[in-house]
């Protein structure tokens, strides 16, 4: 059986784990078995490789204990290479852009007829929801977006003019501020149009 130090020439503190050959062979009950051992020395950090010349045959249940071992240290160092790689990745990747961005983006693109062009939910859904905030949609897109809200169909027109009746009302009782008129606009605009 494949044991923590082969020949027992190491001293208690040195660590020893198996690690696959290069090119691990899988062993058969007529391969002979070559061990690569990494030893390690307390405190130097350096390991060193050795390789032990082919022994006696080992029986199947050494054998699946070994295979077992070398398969779970190459499971352990190909995830520390992807965990590196990935930290790596993580770094150098842009920054994610906004759903303002994203959605004035689709909006031009809707505007422009583009080829690639195509329909996405939740940008729509993002413009509706902020088509009454010039801060979100300023007002170069706004008269884009009344074009596209001609083409709104089904229950996205019934909510769009429901929602907008109701804020119109809200904005009726609650007074008269600067912001709240450009609201109040936008929002008679979008009635005009869609009902």
């Amino acid at each position: 059986m494949v044991t923590g130090r082969p020949g027992g020439k190491q001293p208690a503190e040195h660590q020893v784990h198996c690690i696959a050959p290069p090119a691990a062979p899988v062993l058969t009950s007529e391969s002979t078995c070559w061990l690569v051992w990494k030893v390690r020395g307390p405190g130097n950090g350096e390991a060193a490789s050795r390789v032990q010349a082919p022994g006696p045959e080992l029986s199947p249940e050494e054998r699946r204990v070994l295979e077992r071992k070398l398969k779970k240290e190459r499971k352990k160092e190909e995830k520390k290479r992807l965990r590196e790689a990935g930290a790596a990745t993580a770094q150098t990747s842009p920054a994610r852009r906004s759903g303002a961005e994203l959605a004035l983006d689709y909006l031009r693109g809707w505007a422009q007829k583009h080829k690639n062009w195509k329909f996405q939910k939740t940008r729509q859904t993002w413009l509706l929801l902020h088509m009454y905030d010039s801060d979100k949609v300023p007002d170069e897109h706004f008269s884009t977006l009344l074009a596209y809200l001609e083409g709104l169909k089904g229950r996205a027109r019934e909510l769009t003019v429901q929602k907008a009746e109701a804020l119109i009302q809200e904005l009726d009782e609650a007074g008269s501020e600067a912001a709240l008129l450009e609201k109040a606009q936008r929002l008679r605009q979008v009635l005009q149009l869609l009902s």
